[in-house]
């Protein structure tokens, strides 16, 4: 069977409008699991910013179509942390999907920034700022919806139409936004110990006040169990936390889980004995969420 070439083609890296100027940069790229681990930098015109993400392709033959899977990382992680952490590489070779491990803000010197771990870069929230000092860099939103994506499509060989999404705390807050609030352009979502009614949470309103100002009906753009109460999301939904979570008070997974009963979503929350918040937990049960997101991007492949 003919493998394909897992470097992309070099001038799918150069933007023909403008020759000589890259659209995109290779930081590195290597080997592992038989697929391709790369990490990439392209100027974003979202976040006015240089940007950097990460993609795992596995390798496949020439003629096969490769659906995508988005991981979406926490408060202070860039893309590094689930792209070595999270162990997802070997199971997403083994079901020929791509991974795209975005970072988390915009980033660089002139970004505003804040001295907390919980606003400003490395916590962006995936959401559009409309307040100052913030609106000018901070369309995370836009970003993952929008930009990256068409990045994504243009450089590798991958079907952004067949996509699934997951993430881990803020990141899984960004993913159920992402599932429910875009209805079915993702196949199935997953998330870990994810943020679930931040409005009514620290873990929320501190952050939709900044961003957002103080208008709480524009936060609710961006709370999964406000959105849920509408959506026509109709893919699977996995959702997994550690009872011995050190933030279970601020994630609020009960208020989605109240919300998507009632509306008869085929929704699956576990409560996993013993784990916390770190990637331990995220490690343990990656190959679970890979083979769910695989049955479900399967279904949609045919």
């Amino acid at each position: 069977m003919k493998k394909r070439n897992l470097l992309p083609k070099k001038d799918l890296y150069f933007n023909k409008s403008r020759p000589g100027k890259k659209v995109m940069e290779i930081i590195s790229e290597n080997k592992m699991f038989e697929g391709l681990q790369g990490v990439y930098r392209h100027n974003s015109s979202a976040l006015k910013c240089e940007m950097t993400f990460a993609v795992f392709m596995p390798s496949l033959p020439q003629d096969m179509q490769i659906p995508v899977l988005w991981f979406l990382s926490g408060l202070t992680c860039t893309h590094e942390n689930a792209m070595l952490k999270a162990g997802a590489q070997k199971f997403a070779q083994e079901h020929n999907i791509a991974v795209i491990f975005p970072d988390t803000s915009p980033r660089g010197t002139n970004i505003p920034d804040d001295d907390a771990y919980d606003l400003g870069q490395g916590a962006g929230f995936y959401l559009n700022a409309t307040q100052s000092p913030w609106k000018k860099n901070y369309k995370m939103w836009d970003y993952l919806v929008l930009e990256l994506p068409s990045v994504i499509e243009k450089n590798f060989s991958v079907n952004i139409s067949k996509q699934s999404v997951m993430g881990h705390s803020m990141g899984g807050h960004g993913a159920l936004l992402m599932a429910l609030r875009l209805n079915n352009q993702f196949k199935s979502v997953s998330a870990f110990a994810p943020i679930c009614n931040p409005m009514k949470s620290d873990w929320g309103r501190k952050q939709f006040s900044a961003y957002l100002g103080n208008d709480e009906s524009l936060w609710e753009n961006y709370d999964a169990s406000v959105i849920a109460q509408k959506t026509n999301f109709s893919g699977p939904i996995l959702i997994d936390t550690g009872s011995n979570d050190q933030f279970l008070n601020l994630l609020s997974v009960d208020s989605l889980s109240k919300v998507l009963k009632k509306r008869g979503l085929d929704a699956n929350f576990r409560m996993n004995d013993g784990y916390d918040h770190s990637y331990y937990f995220i490690a343990t049960f990656m190959e679970e969420h890979i083979n769910f997101h695989a049955a479900a991007l399967s279904k949609n492949l045919t």
